[in-house]
């Protein structure tokens, strides 16, 4: 007899990061996915007036990003009042205006980063809080070490980042690794996915937290290199921070269905 469980519409089935889609239907899981991350980084508390953005590459037209509306809080945004931005800082798609400095860092991160699909930054407490040490991020945790090599220091504050040359020199920072911290400003992280980039950008802000929290507390003892290497090459894969995201997509889906609306 076949396990009667099989056909419940409570069971669960397992996340598949490898389901193929259409160029259409993935725009729109794309959408969905970065209404979600908005939601989650409102839920977290990693808004901050104007400031922060997370773009998702749009499969149909790859020289156009979607991102947050300027002006509107993540804890509001929905499928339907995301807006589309080609690299030119022109809105082809949607009503509300784009913030500057997401255009001008976003617009050349992923036209650096043909691999990137998403970035995610914001005015996190402690990321903004870590990038008055003008220092990179050290392996004192297993978390740490998902950063242990795939992270840089960008030392070169100039200012509100609303010009396409301040865009061009973090992209250079960035090079081909996950994250930066950004001098006086916060972190970036970027993703192969929405998912991803989503979940380097929260792993990445309790990271900061936790080594400020053992630097108050006393000397921390960082994990060794070796060692840090490969813990990182376990959890810091691309596939990793994919999967290790579920959990909070999932929460946020069940708590905020609500941000699906004009799916």
């Amino acid at each position: 007899m076949a396990d009667s469980t099989q056909d419940s519409p409570t069971t669960r089935t397992p996340h598949n990061p490898f389901v193929e889609r259409s160029p259409e239907d993935e725009q729109l899981h794309r959408k969905q996915r970065l209404a979600m991350a908005f939601r989650i980084f409102g839920r977290l508390g990693f808004d901050e007036g104007v400031a922060g953005h997370i773009t998702a590459r749009d499969p149909l037209r790859e020289d156009c990003f979607w991102v947050n509306p300027f002006g509107m809080s993540f804890k509001q945004i929905r499928v339907a009042d995301l807006i589309l931005v080609d690299h030119d800082g022109r809105v082809v798609e949607g009503h509300w205006p784009v913030n500057q400095a997401a255009f001008a860092i976003h617009s050349q991160v992923h036209a650096a980063r043909p691999d990137v699909i998403a970035a995610a930054h914001s005015h996190s407490v402690h990321g903004k809080a870590f990038s008055s040490l003008h220092r990179p991020l050290r392996p004192l945790t297993q978390d740490a070490c998902i950063f242990f090599e795939d992270h840089v220091f960008d030392p070169d504050y100039g200012g509100v980042a609303n010009d396409i040359e301040e865009g061009k020199r973090i992209a250079t920072a960035l090079g081909g690794n996950k994250a930066a911290i950004l001098a006086n400003h916060g972190p970036l992280t970027v993703g192969e996915s929405v998912d991803e980039a989503t979940f380097w950008f929260v792993t990445l802000e309790r990271t900061c937290q936790a080594e400020l929290l053992a630097m108050a507390a006393g000397e921390p003892v960082p994990i060794p290199d070796e060692v840090a290497r490969g813990v990182k090459d376990q959890v810091g894969s691309s596939l990793a921070g994919w999967f290790s995201a579920q959990p909070l997509f999932d929460w946020i889906a069940a708590e905020q269905p609500d941000c699906l609306e004009g799916s």
